[in-house]
């Protein structure tokens, strides 16, 4: 089969590799979509040590089942599905919190990935989506599941509804995007944008309807939000969402582009400021997710910048060097 394959930092190629064999237990998918991921691009620029050149990358995807050993899935399926691969049983898992399993793994880091046309997952990770529905927003699922995990935890530590708030998202990648999309769906009438593409902004603008503004540019609003959203993670970003949330707010951190950096503790502490850390999504937040995508709440995703599979090494240089306007470049393994 044909993949995708990172073979070392700044360089994928589209290489010949022997096809998956299924476990028991397992599946085997013709990948119809598969994202490419920030934690894709972090590997590419060789900052993963968990990922290491010779792996096939990839964890957003859709496909359909063409070989199973597991009873209960049908050969020609369509699904998405969980990349991360937990054990079930630890106590995280038996508490519905399967995120933060203390034995997983995860799909494109310890297994070959879905840069290919064909992949192997477990029968757990498996999530069955409508028969009618786009691959390639199917393929959205798993980056839309780490928005709305992440909104539903902060609407528990909001002190007002999400239509009375005014919100800031920082970044436009697909997180910031879908964040603001769902923001939008969930009533919240005021979202801004922080962005520093230029290409970003306007699509913000354009698909999700944000007020967007260049944070190198603009000085930042100090105390005007009751909810923030880090979905980039840098020193700057983390700064600036402290900065510009209001007293007794909301910060939630997604975003993971630097390890560490310094927080203002002091305005944390006197302003009473609630700071939330998520981790990607439970089972029932992909399955949730997958309904919400289908039934329109993430809009019409027309902004999805769609490419074939053997396109991938040149949509990984656009992202490299910010040439494209979407949040999501989506390829395709069709042959």
């Amino acid at each position: 089969m044909k993949a995708l394959v990172y073979t070392q930092p700044n360089e994928v190629q589209l290489l010949d590799r022997p096809e998956p064999l299924a476990a028991d237990g397992e599946v085997i998918l013709r990948i119809d979509a598969v994202g490419i991921c920030g934690s894709d691009m972090h590997a590419f620029h060789g900052h993963d040590p968990r990922r290491k050149p010779g792996l096939i990358l990839g964890h957003e995807f859709a496909g359909t089942i063409v070989e199973t050993r597991a009873p209960h899935l049908m050969k020609g399926l369509r699904v998405t599905g969980n990349p991360l691969i937990t054990c079930g049983h630890c106590e995280y898992c038996v508490q519905g919190r399967d995120n933060l399993c203390a034995n997983r793994t995860m799909v494109g880091m310890t297994r070959p990935g879905a840069f290919a046309q064909y992949m192997s997952l477990p029968a757990g990770c498996v999530v069955e989506i409508p028969q009618e529905m786009p691959a390639t927003h199917a393929a959205v699922t798993e980056p839309a599941a780490t928005a709305l995990h992440a909104l539903n935890l902060s609407m528990r530590a909001l002190q007002r509804p999400l239509p009375e708030t005014r919100a800031l998202v920082i970044g436009g990648g697909a997180i910031g995007l879908l964040s603001a999309l769902l923001l939008k769906s969930y009533g919240c009438r005021s979202v801004e944008m922080a962005e520093v593409n230029p290409l970003r902004r306007r699509s913000a603008q354009q698909h999700a309807q944000c007020e967007t503004w260049d944070p190198l540019d603009a000085p930042a609003p100090e105390s005007r939000f009751e909810f923030v959203i880090d979905a980039v993670g840098a020193k700057p970003t983390r700064a600036l969402a402290l900065s510009s949330v209001k007293p007794g707010g909301v910060v939630m951190h997604i975003g993971l582009q630097d390890w560490a950096s310094e927080i203002d503790m002091r305005k944390l502490t006197l302003a009473e400021i609630t700071l939330l850390g998520t981790y990607t999504y439970t089972m029932a937040d992909l399955r949730a997710t997958v309904s919400a995508l289908h039934e329109g709440a993430f809009g019409s995703l027309d902004w999805l910048d769609v490419r074939p599979l053997d396109a991938g090494s040149q949509a990984f240089d656009d992202l490299q060097n910010g040439r494209t306007a979407s949040g999501k470049v989506v390829l395709t393994p069709g042959f």
